[in-house]
Parts: structure tokens; sequence; C-alpha cells
């Protein structure tokens, strides 16, 4: 196992144990509408009662991803946002807030084509915390996961229902920070599942980790929510918070007014879901 470094992801799930609470984890693509909305979006999340951020790196093959986080990606991609420009808004972020974990979820190709070393050094600079690469599985750990965790921040790995009982020790090996469960097979966005699908699923992976575990894929509703941090450690939602976005474009893909205040309103109501769970009494 991986020494766990102290960052910012480590510190939140620290206080969520600490309140007897279960996480809120956001999704959003970076640069979607487009570079100003999208800041403005991001800007939010944390007083709309997010705890964490997943910041998608805009990519034109996102094949993890359903067709809402797919055009998300080649909508931010249309209006010329990169990987520097989306390290920049984590930069406006952390002008504001300073404790709210930032995680870049993405693709490595984007990653591999900055540079990786002067990458690490520009997103630790940044303000990032973490990484979750789908496409490099712990067998590739020496290309970004090991340089990420020297360089003080987390890698977390993806863990599905197919992930089976001599695969899951590889996987959380040099995992940190927290695991990522994918609680449906497919991509993202589809179907929901629930507690009770997801409880074997979890306390498998419990056997083999004392890592917080952060539940996502199908997650849409407040009660979606409060359902999955019943068991899990935090819920992470990101298509529905996209759908919410694409619902509000014009025809050319220019965001409609007030579009913004429509997004933190569904991370409230999804966040006032996930706080209706006292998971010190099991309520």
């Amino acid at each position: 196992m991986v020494q766990q470094t102290e960052t910012r992801i480590t510190k939140m799930f620290d206080r969520l144990k600490a309140e007897g609470r279960g996480g809120l984890g956001t999704f959003i693509t970076a640069g979607d509408p487009d570079y100003d909305t999208g800041l403005e979006i991001l800007m939010g999340l944390a007083n709309a009662g997010a705890d964490m951020i997943e910041f998608g790196i805009p990519f034109s093959d996102p094949m993890a991803d359903g067709p809402a986080i797919q055009a998300s990606s080649l909508r931010a991609l249309k209006k010329g946002m990169t990987l520097t420009k989306t390290l920049n808004m984590v930069r406006e972020f952390r002008k504001q807030d300073d404790v709210t974990p930032i995680i870049l979820m993405g693709y490595y190709n984007p990653i591999y084509i900055y540079g990786i070393d002067i990458f690490l050094a520009d997103a630790k600079e940044a303000g990032i915390d973490g990484y979750i690469v789908v496409d490099l599985p712990p067998e590739e750990e020496n290309e970004l996961c090991k340089p990420a965790i020297a360089a003080g921040m987390n890698f977390i790995y993806l863990t599905a229902p197919t992930t089976d009982d001599e695969r899951l020790p590889r996987v959380v090996e040099n995992a940190s920070g927290f695991i990522y469960f994918v609680s449906i097979t497919g991509i993202t966005g589809t179907k929901s599942a629930t507690s009770a699908d997801i409880t074997p699923h979890l306390e498998r992976i419990r056997k083999y980790t004392d890592l917080p575990i952060a539940v996502g894929f199908g997650i849409k509703t407040p009660e979606n929510a409060a359902d999955t941090v019943k068991v899990g450690d935090a819920a992470v939602v990101g298509s529905a918070l996209v759908r919410v976005i694409t619902d509000n474009l014009d025809e050319n893909d220019n965001p409609m007014p007030g579009i913004a205040p429509k997004v933190h309103k569904l991370v409230y109501e999804l966040a006032a879901g996930v706080r209706s769970v006292n998971k010190k009494t099991g309520a």
C-alpha cells in the first residue's frame, strides 16, 4: 500500500467522518458551455453544497462517458478550451476557496502532450489535489500515479462491479485519497443503482483497503444521492448537472441567462439529500 499523503481530499473525508455524514462530489467539464459561464458554475459549487469537485479535462474521445458528458467535452473544445485554461480556472477558484478539493478527471492524452513533469508542477501550483485518469490502469502506475503521489497529490482509481477479487488488490495497491466505485457497468449518465445493489461491492472493496469510497455513475436525484451515502462515503453526480447546462443552451450552444444558478440549485438539492443521512445513527 502507498503511504497516504495529507491533502485537501483526505482532510475532507476526515471532516465528513467527524460530522457523521457522507459527502457530495460534483462533476463538470472545464469550459462548458464556455470559459466565463464554466468559471461562474465552478465558483459557486462549494457554496451550493459540493464537498469536492471533479473537474473534467475536455477531450475529443471521452470513451467512458455517456452522451451528455461527451457533448460537454466537445462544446468546451469548440470554444477553445485547453488544459492550460483548465488550470487557470482552478487558480481563479483557489483565490476564494483553499479548502474544497478539486480532482482533475479525464484521459491521459492531454496530460501526456502537456508533459508529465511540468503538468504535475503546474497543477500542484494551481491548486489541484488529485487525479482520476480513466484510461491509465494500475499497470501504468509509473506514468502518472506514482509521480503524482510523489508530488504530494492523490491518484484515484476506479473499481466496478466487474472488478473481481483477483483484480481488486492490484487496483487499490497504489490508490490514494479515495476509491471511486463505478456503481453500474457501462457509460456515465445511464441507469441508477440502489444502496442494496452497491452494498456487497463496497463490503468487498473494504476487505482490501481502508480508503474512503465515493460512488458515482447514474446518481441523478437527491433521493439517489441520499441512498448512496447510506453505504458509500460520498456520492458523485455528473451527468445530471451537465444536463442542466445542455437544457439551457440556444441552438448555437450558447448559454441562456441564469444557467449557473440553475446548476447550483440542483447541487443545493443534492447536498440536502446527502446531508439528510446521519451515518452515525444510520438514519
